[in-house]
C-alpha cells in the first residue's frame, strides 16, 4: 500500500519522530510524534501527519505539535493530537483541538471478584448489563430530568448524580476534576443542544463506547498495583462513553461560528476545521463556558453508567455493590480542552492545553490529584479493542516536562467504519471472540463490525511505546470478558 503522507519527518529516538518547523511556510512550532517505526508504518496511510503540522499554525502555539502513538485523522487536530497555547500572547481555543464528543472518556472500576468467582456467569452478568444499560443511536434513559435539572447537570457534574443517589462521594475523588469542571455556562448552550441531552443522561451512545467486563492477566509495577488493591485474576468493569448529543451540537455550533473569528482576528491557518479564537475573546469564553458544560455532563453519564452497573452486578450476583468491592479506581477525560499551568522554557505559564483522543498523565505529587495518587501519579486508562487488551498505566515527570501531562488514548483505529463494515465477517468474528472467551453484546451487528479488532492498531504496541518514551508507566494489564456495544 503507498503511503498517503510523504513529508519530511526526523527520527529523534526510537519513540519520536519530528516534523521540522521548516517544512510548511507558517508553523510556529515542529510536531512530535511518539511512535516507533512498526506504528508510523500505518500512520503514514492517512493524512494524521499533515494534520500535526496544520495544527503547528496556530496562534500562541508552545514547544511543538504533539501526537501520541495512537494517531489518526480527524477533524482539524488529529486523533491523538495535543497542543498547548498560551493564554497571555495570543493563545487560542480551538473546537476541533477537542472533538466532537466532548469528555469522551473512560472509568475503570475494580471489584473484590476474582475470574473463578464469576467464570460461569459472565453471560448473565454482560444480558443484564444489556438489558439494564441503554445503548445505541439516539438511545434514552429512564433518568429524566426537567429543563432546570438539566442545567444544574451542567454546573454540577457528576455531583448532580452522587446528590440524587447514583454513587458515593468517594466516586466523586477519584474522577478527574472531581466529576465537574468550574466556568460551566449554561447560558452559552444552545436549545438544540439541551434538547438533544435531556433524555440521555445514563446512556451508553454507539460506535467505540462500550462497557466492559474484564479480568487482569499480568501486573508490571506490584508496588502500584497493592497501592490500588490490583491483583492478577481480579474481575474489573471499563464504561466507555461522551457527552452524547449534548456535545455533538455544542461542537457543530461553535465550529460553524469560529470560522467567522479567522477573519475577525487576523487569524491564518492552513484548514478551516482548525477555526479558533483568543481564549480571552468573547468567542473563546463562549466556548470554554459550553464545552465545560458538556464535560459535566459526560462526567455524570458515566457516574449514572457505573451506577447501573453496580446494580445490574447485584442483581446477578445477590450482593450490594459494595460488597462486591465495586470501587472506581478512576475517571479519565479523552477529548477536552483545559486551562492549566505548565513549565515553558524554564517559566511557568497559563496554557490552554487541547487534548483530542488524548488522556491527562499527571505525575507523582501534582496538585490536582487526590491524596491517595499522589505517591503514584494519576492513574490512566488506555482501553484496546474488543479482542485484545486494556491497560492501566500511572502519569509521569516525563509526561509533565514534555507532554504537557498527556499520554495516548486508547488504540487508533486504522480501519474506517465504512471499510471494516464492508471487510469484516460478523458471523466469523463473533466465532472467533467466543473461542476467546468473550461475549459480545451489541444494539445492532453493523456495530460489531466497525468495531472489529482489525479495525484497530494493536493497543500493546501503543502502549509499549507510551511506556518506553516515559509518558506513562504500565500498572497492569486486563483482558475482555463480555462487552456491551452500543
Amino acid at each position: 500500500m503507498s503511503e498517503i503522507w510523504q513529508g519530511s519527518l526526523e527520527k529523534i529516538d526510537e519513540c519520536r519522530f519530528r516534523i521540522p518547523q521548516s517544512y510548511k511556510a507558517g508553523m510556529r512550532v515542529p510536531g512530535i510524534i511518539y511512535t516507533d517505526e512498526k506504528l508510523l508504518k500505518d500512520i503514514r496511510q492517512d493524512k494524521s501527519l499533515e494534520q500535526v503540522a496544520n495544527v503547528a499554525f496556530l496562534p500562541g502555539i508552545v514547544k511543538a505539535s504533539l501526537a501520541m502513538p495512537d494517531i489518526h485523522w480527524g477533524y482539524g487536530f488529529p486523533i491523538g493530537g495535543v497542543a498547548a497555547t498560551d493564554v497571555e500572547n495570543e493563545g487560542v481555543i480551538s473546537p476541533g483541538g477537542v472533538g466532537f464528543d466532548i469528555n469522551c472518556g473512560v472509568r475503570l472500576v475494580k471489584t473484590d471478584l476474582t475470574y473463578d468467582d464469576i467464570k460461569n456467569r459472565i453471560k448473565d452478568l454482560a444480558a443484564r448489563l444489556f438489558s439494564d444499560v441503554p445503548a445505541g443511536v439516539g438511545s434514552r434513559g429512564d433518568i429524566r430530568v426537567s429543563a432546570r435539572e438539566e442545567k444544574e447537570i451542567l454546573v454540577k457534574g457528576a455531583c448532580w448524580a452522587v446528590e440524587k443517589g447514583f454513587g458515593i462521594e468517594e466516586d466523586l475523588e477519584c474522577t478527574e476534576e472531581n466529576g465537574a469542571m468550574a466556568g460551566a455556562d449554561p447560558g452559552a448552550v444552545s436549545d438544540r443542544a439541551y434538547e438533544r441531552g435531556k433524555a440521555q443522561s445514563g446512556t451508553l451512545g454507539s460506535g467505540n463506547h462500550f462497557l466492559e467486563i474484564q479480568v487482569i492477566d499480568q501486573l508490571y509495577d506490584a508496588g502500584v498495583c497493592d497501592a490500588l488493591g490490583l491483583f492478577e485474576g481480579q474481575v474489573t468493569v471499563m464504561i466507555h462513553s461522551g457527552s452524547r448529543g449534548l456535545g455533538y451540537q455544542i461542537c457543530d455550533d461553535y465550529v460553524r461560528n469560529m470560522v467567522h473569528c479567522l477573519q475577525k482576528y487576523n487569524i491564518k491557518v492552513p484548514d478551516r476545521q482548525l477555526a479558533c479564537a483568543p481564549v480571552d475573546s468573547p468567542e473563546g469564553k463562549s466556548y470554554l463556558g459550553a464545552m465545560r458544560c458538556a464535560a459535566n455532563y459526560a462526567w455524570a453519564n458515566r457516574q449514572c453508567l457505573m451506577h447501573l452497573t453496580r446494580l445490574a452486578f447485584e442483581k446477578v450476583l445477590g450482593k450490594h455493590w459494595e460488597k462486591l468491592g465495586m470501587r472506581l479506581i478512576y475517571d479519565v477525560a479523552h477529548n477536552i480542552a483545559k486551562i492549566e499551568t505548565h513549565t515553558v522554557d524554564g517559566k511557568e505559564k497559563k496554557v490552554c492545553v487541547h487534548r483530542k483522543g488524548a488522556t491527562r498523565a499527571f505525575a507523582p505529587g501534582h496538585p490536582a490529584l487526590p491524596e491517595r495518587y499522589k505517591k503514584t501519579g494519576q492513574p490512566v486508562i488506555i482501553p484496546g479493542d474488543m479482542g485484545r487488551n486494556s491497560y492501566l498505566l500511572v502519569g509521569t515527570q516525563k509526561a509533565m516536562d514534555e507532554t504537557f501531562g498527556s499520554t495516548c488514548h486508547g488504540a487508533g483505529r486504522v480501519k474506517s467504519r465504512t471499510e471494516a463494515t464492508r471487510t469484516v465477517d460478523v458471523n466469523v468474528l463473533l466465532k472467533g471472540l467466543a473461542a476467546k472467551g468473550i461475549t459480545v453484546l451489541a444494539s445492532g451487528k453493523g456495530t460489531i463490525a466497525e468495531e472489529a479488532p482489525e479495525a484497530y492498531k494493536d493497543v500493546n504496541d501503543v502502549v509499549k511505546v507510551a511506556h518506553n518514551a516515559g509518558i506513562a508507566k504500565r500498572v497492569c494489564r486486563m483482558r475482555p470478558l463480555g462487552v456491551i456495544k452500543g
